[in-house]
């Protein structure tokens, strides 16, 4: 009898401990499920039309931005480069042969017209700076024999014909200084070595973009690359390789749009400054050179860039980010953002479109503000009512 009693307690214990068991996640699972947040449905006051409440879990996937009135492109984007600007490009070689003993400027360093850039060991310079220093010395001899003969002849001393001839030693003197003074300036670009020793100069003002050499390498007039490449970095060139059948897009002096992976969104405005008269034989493209303004030094040379012809005159159209566009079917729409909370759908009508925007003809006002992150979702919440 106890034994049975024993065995019956035990099967109650069991189930008791099995129920709780049971019981507890229940609990746990209602307690989650009365705690998860539940979708505010948004309200519609018309069919193209989307209210949410201030706090909407929506609210955080949309994002919106103002449109803003650009020049329109004519054609899609044509592929280019940067390039430094030739007019403003010095490619330093030397003209006499020799080897470099000092380097004074580093790559980067700002320069001024004449300043030294490198000090070059050249036995052709020496002579040079001779031939200064013995015709210094001949025109000074010519002047005081001048000045004496010039003296005797107006007291009578001397005759005219010996002063004359003072006269012509004196202008010919000068004329062998000036010669040499003229060649040594000449070789050293502007410039006068010091101690025989040649110097090399800018010959522009700049930027010092590229060196090919160091201390101790022998160069010359023969040396095919240019020891140093100075630019001015504040303006440069964007060449464009124009398509055959897109010739008659770019023409001199019309404006264009100059977009780098670099800095996404930024356009840079160019002027075509020359148009190639020949198509490359193997590409059958046609080459185009624009003038760019770089004062903020934000592009490189050797850059790629995506070049879009831009309409001529002051012809312009609102711009939107290409992600701000839902394609359903023909129908292209935008959602504009009325007021905090409120979306309308529009029908817009896209004139052209590039990798990273589309022109509008019609449908957003300039200053309005279009989701252009989320547009899907309220896309499907229009349709889902």
């Amino acid at each position: 009898m106890k034994r049975g009693t024993a065995v019956a307690t035990g099967c109650l214990a069991a189930g008791v401990a099995i129920g709780g068991v049971l019981w507890y996640p229940s609990l746990d699972t209602t307690k989650r499920e009365a705690e998860r947040p539940v979708d505010e449905a948004p309200a519609m006051s018309s069919p193209d039309a989307l209210r949410f409440a201030s706090g909407a879990p929506q609210l955080s996937f949309l994002e919106s931005t103002k449109a803003e009135l650009h020049a329109e492109p004519l054609t899609d984007a044509l592929p280019g480069r940067i390039a430094y600007d030739e007019d403003r490009t010095a490619r330093v070689s030397v003209p006499v042969d020799g080897r470099v003993s000092r380097i004074l400027v580093n790559l980067g360093d700002p320069v001024r017209r004449g300043a030294p850039l490198a000090n070059i060991e050249a036995p052709d310079y020496a002579p040079a700076a001779a031939d200064v220093a013995r015709d210094e010395l001949e025109l000074k001899r010519a002047t005081q024999a001048f000045d004496r003969a010039r003296l005797l002849c107006d007291g009578g001393v001397m005759p005219r014909k010996e002063f004359e001839s003072a006269e012509i030693g004196l202008g010919e003197a000068e004329v062998e200084l000036s010669r040499a003074r003229r060649r040594q300036v000449a070789l050293s670009q502007g410039g006068v070595g010091q101690d025989g020793a040649y110097v090399l100069r800018a010959p522009i003002e700049g930027v010092v973009t590229e060196r090919t050499i160091n201390p101790g390498t022998l160069v010359g007039p023969a040396t095919a690359d240019p020891l140093f490449v100075i630019s001015d970095p504040t303006h440069l060139r964007v060449i464009v390789d124009v398509p055959e059948q897109q010739i008659s897009t770019l023409a001199k002096g019309q404006r264009a749009g100059v977009e780098v992976d670099a800095y996404p969104g930024k356009v840079f405005e160019a002027e075509v400054t020359s148009v190639s008269d020949m198509l490359d034989a193997a590409t059958r493209r046609l080459q185009v050179r624009a003038r760019i303004t770089n004062a903020d030094r934000l592009l490189k040379p050797e850059m790629y860039a995506r070049v879009l012809p831009l309409a001529p005159g002051d012809a312009q159209r609102v711009r939107v980010p290409n992600t701000a566009v839902v394609t359903a079917g023909v129908k292209n729409d935008v959602f504009v953002e009325r007021a905090p909370g409120e979306f309308q759908r529009r029908l817009v009508v896209p004139s052209a479109q590039g990798r990273e925007h589309t022109f509008l003809e019609s449908g957003v006002a300039p200053g309005e503000r279009v989701v252009v992150s989320g547009a899907l979702l309220l896309q499907s919440e229009l349709q889902g009512n």
